[in-house]
């Protein structure tokens, strides 16, 4: 759940149309056939997307409010994706099976939720609490977005038709292909010492993201920007995942069990190295930032390069000094981009998320929120990693130095990638 002051109703009235309307865009370019398909146990379909965050609206917010019906009981368990406290939910794995409802009545049951929502936010009669449920809710339907993305990436990969989703913007395919224009990795040095991290000051933040409270780190070097396509070929042509020396045991297993030769949506032909995108399959750009990389696939070429992932304490240390900027959803590259500046550290918010060494474990000092939405994270503190700073899919409004993403080591379908730490003498 998140912790912030109460936000102003008028304020979330004008988010509440914006957020909205960006996951109606997303789906917009979709058939009813792209939305019900699922590829996986670990990525839902887009119309369970759309079905999920308008429940959350009706769970969370319009169920507390007097005289409101919902537009189908039914939905409560349908689109219930794990909170035991409301009650059963439909199996995860089987969601591309719920064929009906369809998207047109998921569309209406959108339409449903927004009008009731929209009325209670024009009456101004929202209490704090109902506040602060309607930020949340609007946070995880930003959380939705990105997944909607993530997801149907996955699921058009699947495809030997290699189908385009959306034409990426012509200004985006100005990069000429080669090697990183930065050359030499550079290093920012931190000096060792007690610093502080976590959430602090005004503004949203999840309840994960707190206490803020202080960490003791040894002097660290954070590279000055993401690990390149380029840079990561060069292991994958050096037999990197044939290395056990370079891998963690679990990460070797993983590995050879599911066949991992290359980053997820790389495909070789001919010699040449392709790679899968939202705009369909093209030569893989060498200079971009390397994505679709498990933490196993991270660490192990951390180890290649002479160096180790950084803990997520030394990232943020680094990331609260700059600014939040850089390639967001907003874009509409929907693909890492390559470095265009040497002033570092670069790259540190948008491209990819940035696997970190660091357990997702709770902060000290940290309780989860009673009731229903204390699962919203806490319950998930266990055998999952840390990611940090957004990818090209994220809105960039959802981001700031503090947050913490997870995802077990072994996921390759986020725009997850790589910077190098080094510890400092």
């Amino acid at each position: 759940m998140g912790q912030s002051a109460a936000p102003l109703a008028e304020d979330l009235a004008a988010r509440f149309g914006a957020v909205r309307a960006a996951t109606e865009r997303l789906a917009e370019p979709l058939s009813p056939e792209d939305t019900t398909a699922q590829s996986m146990p670990d990525a839902s379909p887009v119309k369970w997307h759309l079905a999920h965050t308008s429940w959350f609206f009706e769970t969370f917010l319009l169920e507390s409010v007097p005289g409101y019906r919902p537009l189908e009981p039914a939905y409560r368990v349908l689109f219930n994706s794990y909170y035991n406290a409301v009650g059963e939910q439909h199996l995860r794995p089987e969601r591309g099976l719920v064929t009906r409802p369809g998207l047109a009545e998921v569309r209406a049951y959108r339409a449903h939720v927004d009008a009731a929502c929209q009325a209670l936010l024009a009456r101004g009669a929202l209490t704090p609490a109902q506040c602060a449920v309607l930020e949340l809710g609007l946070q995880h339907e930003q959380q939705h977005q990105e997944l909607i993305l993530t997801d149907l990436k996955h699921l058009l990969a699947k495809n030997p038709l290699h189908p385009v989703y959306r034409a990426r913007p012509p200004a985006s395919e100005s990069a000429q292909r080669g090697r990183s224009p930065s050359g030499v990795m550079g290093w920012q040095v931190q000096p060792t010492g007690l610093r502080e991290i976590g959430h602090a000051g005004a503004g949203f933040a999840f309840d994960n993201e707190g206490p803020r409270h202080r960490v003791f780190v040894h002097a660290f070097a954070l590279a000055s920007r993401l690990v390149t396509n380029g840079e990561y070929l060069a292991f994958v042509e050096a037999g990197g995942y044939r290395r056990p020396e370079l891998w963690l045991s679990d990460g070797f297993a993983a590995a050879g069990a599911q066949g991992w030769r290359a980053p997820l949506y790389w495909l070789e032909r001919d010699g040449v190295w392709q790679e899968f995108t939202l705009a369909g399959l093209r030569e893989l750009v060498l200079d971009e930032p390397v994505a679709h990389v498990s933490a196993y696939e991270a660490d192990a070429y951390a180890r290649f390069a002479g160096a180790r992932l950084p803990t997520e304490a030394e990232w943020e240390i680094v990331a609260a000094e700059a600014p939040v900027a850089g390639n967001f959803v907003e874009s509409g590259r929907l693909q890492p981009a390559p470095l265009t500046s040497l002033d570092g550290p670069a790259q540190l918010f948008g491209d990819v998320w940035e696997w970190t060494s660091s357990a997702y474990a709770p902060y000290p000092g940290y309780r989860p929120p009673a009731g229903a939405l204390g699962e919203y994270n806490g319950k998930f503190m266990a055998n999952q990693l840390v990611l940090r700073g957004g990818s090209c899919a994220t809105p960039r409004s959802h981001v700031r130095a503090s947050y913490r993403n997870f995802f077990h080591p072994d996921a390759r379908w986020q725009w997850s990638g790589i910077r190098l730490a080094r510890d400092a003498a």
